[in-house]
């Protein structure tokens, strides 16, 4: 703070709500009080101005003190602001001046600027154990796969024929992007020209940031197509193979099917028509039926050594879990060494390292329990009522996924689920609203659950009635799972 004519004052101050509290003052006529706590910084007044009482003024920390002498009608001027105050010389120790927000009331403030703290973009060599895994978290992918212990097949139905359609027509710039896009994948040898009497047309996608997928579209391939009925894990079985956890790291696949060979004799039916030319597929695509369930399969073997005791794989996303900093150290050495060996590549920008929390399959994991994803929530809290039964079905699936933490879920949307039945005319009550208004606030409260620990100390309460069953699963007073039956 510096000073310029008398009662003039220029600086930063520090703003205050507390009234008693004004500025420390430092002497009058010129006269430096080295004894005021101003650390060298003057404030001059005039004494025609200077009004003495004797009045008691209450600190921020509570403490009592006596002020002996007012400075009137000071002019104070901050950042090109004038304000007129009355000051009292006060020792206020770590600050140099003290206002009061009844000084600024009539003074309009902006927040011209926000800035944030840059974050430190991470590197593979500052993450430990990772640093010496370079190879499995490459740029971009190297090539071609190698030949592995599952390839894609394509088994189709007895009657099947060869089908092919015409082109969909682009946009100029999707035009471009298509021209780039079969470049790379040429250059990458995942496709070839194609002479096949399949062809399906290409369509795409922009994603969230802007740019374009590209897609094929095998609706018609994957009618005549015999589905592989390999399940899929159930997200509560995963997540109790957690239990106990409290460090984790996410592993993210790179373009995982491009990870993944297509069988040879089954390369013509993933041909795909372009204005460029007629290509097929020499590695699994997007798209096709089941793509999800032969992935699947892949992973199951590949991690199979250490499944269910310390990762938990969803089709291309690897979780790995520990409950001391020393074994999660062992377990990510040994998975990436496992991942180095069977050649399958992670993408770093979406891998998490060395976490105590993590976001997986739409929830929130830490060492106290299961939580509904908050981004997930502010979706859900934010949408309007649904307008068509289509627009239900999409709330009742949103919301259904957290149905474990929603005691009575089934009941609470039963007049929801009734505005879906085939041949029910949409009609939107009383009723319907109230149920959804109550999803939304269920969810927005949803508890944590818990992870069970050990085999012991299990409760299950239960309750039924003519409408239904109802139960929760306990463990030492603390809920594991919720379920209803209508």
């Amino acid at each position: 703070m510096t000073t310029t004519t008398t009662r003039n004052i220029q600086g930063m101050l520090w703003m205050q709500t507390d009234r008693a509290l004004q500025l420390k003052y430092a002497g009058n006529n010129n006269k430096k009080n080295e004894n005021n706590g101003l650390r060298g910084t003057s404030l001059y007044g005039d004494k025609k101005h200077r009004e003495n009482l004797s009045l008691t003024a209450k600190l921020a920390d509570g403490k009592l003190i006596t002020v002996e002498h007012i400075l009137k009608g000071c002019v104070l001027d901050l950042m090109g602001q004038t304000l007129e105050i009355d000051l009292m010389p006060i020792t206020l120790g770590s600050f140099d001046v003290v206002i009061d927000q009844y000084a600024t009331a009539s003074h309009t403030a902006v927040i011209a600027l926000i800035t944030e703290k840059p974050v430190a973009e991470k590197k593979i060599e500052d993450i430990l154990v990772v640093c010496k895994f370079p190879e499995v978290l490459p740029e971009d992918l190297p090539g071609l796969p190698p030949i592995r212990q599952v390839e894609f097949r394509i088994d189709l139905t007895p009657d099947a024929e060869p089908i092919t359609r015409a082109p969909y027509r682009l946009a100029p710039s999707e035009m471009q992007e298509l021209s780039t896009q079969l470049q790379e994948l040429l250059d990458k040898g995942f496709i070839r020209p194609s002479f096949s009497p399949w062809g399906a047309p290409v369509l795409f996608v922009k994603k969230k940031d802007e740019t374009f997928h590209m897609c094929i579209d095998y609706r018609e391939l994957n009618k005549v197509t015999i589905k592989n009925r390999y399940l899929l894990p159930k997200i509560d079985d995963l997540f109790n193979q957690l239990r106990g956890s409290s460090y984790y790291s996410k592993i993210d696949l790179r373009s995982g099917y491009h990870q993944l060979r297509v069988q040879e004799e089954d390369i013509p039916k993933t041909a795909f028509r372009t204005r460029y030319g007629h290509y097929e597929f020499l590695v699994m695509p997007f798209g096709l039926t089941n793509a999800l369930a032969v992935f699947m399969d892949l992973m199951n073997r590949v991690c199979k050594p250490y499944l269910d005791k310390f990762v938990i794989v969803f089709i291309d996303d690897i979780l790995i879990c520990s409950q001391t900093e020393e074994e999660h150290d062992e377990h990510l050495r040994l998975l990436l060494e496992l991942l180095k060996q069977e050649q399958l590549y992670a993408k770093f920008s979406k891998c998490d390292f060395w976490m105590r929390q993590v976001q997986f399959l739409g929830h929130i994991v830490n060492e106290k329990g299961i939580h509904v994803d908050p981004a997930k929530i502010e979706a859900i809290k934010n949408l309007e009522a649904p307008k068509t039964p289509t627009e239900v079905r999409q709330f009742l699936g949103l919301a259904g996924y957290y149905r474990r933490f929603i005691e009575g879920f089934s009941k609470i949307a039963q007049p929801l689920t009734a505005l879906t039945h085939k041949g029910t005319k949409y009609n939107w009550m009383d009723k319907q609203e109230a149920a959804f208004q109550l999803l939304k606030q269920k969810l927005c409260s949803a508890p944590i659950l818990s992870l069970p620990e050990g085999t012991e100390d299990f409760v299950v309460y239960c309750d039924a009635s003519a409408q239904g069953l109802g139960c929760v699963l306990m463990q030492r007073d603390k809920p594991l799972n919720i379920e209803i039956r209508l």
